[in-house]
């Protein structure tokens, strides 16, 4: 739920940090997705040089699910955050090695792909219930392969399972086809891994046998299917760090 208070403009919203970028000496410009206007960007003015404030660098750690007190002018500006709480405390999500290499990895996807500021309900509820699932768990070596393609769901462009049977599966337009196109397609057996995570869950999800090496395939042709249907999308710098943890 959030509030608003009409007068002064105050949104009460919880909200998943996205990013945090230094601004001058002491400031942050922090980018979060929130449950009540979709993607916005604040600055925390002096939050590197307090000690004393509401505001502290460790809640905007990468995919922090916070509360927050914020006053959205909503002109396309920096906006501000007056007050801060953690809505839900992750357990291992930053300590464990792994798991801190994939939070790195898909809060820059995320960063990179969620554009609109706008509320999007059912988008902020995955986030929050899968980011909790892997706070949660110990087998999340194919979580990343598995959220990316359920975030495609919300983005607007979810493989088309109508001809799911055939031969390739054309990463353009997003449907599976049987006979070959122009476009990039996916064959074989990295069409074989695409269609069993098409028909699993979280909770099954480690049940699917990969090598290292098919499931950095897998990973390097679902962010090529981002970046195919997201205009100015940006291949993450964080990926290559993934791919070195998990090695």
């Amino acid at each position: 739920m959030w509030i608003v208070n009409t007068l002064f403009m105050h949104i009460n919203t919880k909200a998943i940090v996205l990013s945090a970028l230094k601004y001058g000496d002491t400031s942050l410009i922090v980018k979060a997705f929130t449950a009540s206007s979709g993607l916005k960007s604040y600055l925390l003015k002096g939050v590197l040089g307090s000690k004393k404030g509401k505001l502290r660098v460790a809640y905007f750690q990468p995919l922090m699910q916070l509360e927050i007190v914020a006053n959205h002018k909503d002109k396309g500006t920096l906006e501000t955050i007056r007050e801060v709480k953690t809505s839900y405390a992750y357990q291992t999500l930053h300590a464990d090695i792994s798991k801190k290499a994939l939070t790195l990895f898909l809060a820059e996807m995320l960063s990179n792909s969620i554009l609109e500021e706008e509320e999007n309900n059912s988008l902020f509820r995955f986030l929050e219930a899968s980011l909790q699932w892997l706070d949660t768990h110990t087998q999340v070596a194919n979580f990343h392969l598995f959220f990316l393609l359920e975030l495609s769901k919300y983005l607007g462009f979810y493989p088309d399972t109508f001809n799911v049977k055939a031969a390739y599966f054309d990463l353009q337009e997003g449907v599976f086809i049987d006979t070959p196109s122009l476009h990039p397609l996916l064959k074989d057996e990295n069409l074989s891994f695409l269609k069993m995570f098409l028909g699993t869950n979280f909770d099954a999800m480690h049940t699917i046998q990969m090598k290292k090496q098919d499931r950095q395939e897998l990973l390097k042709i679902l962010v090529l299917y981002f970046e195919l249907h997201l205009q100015g999308f940006r291949k993450p710098k964080s990926l290559a760090i993934l791919n070195e943890v998990f090695n």
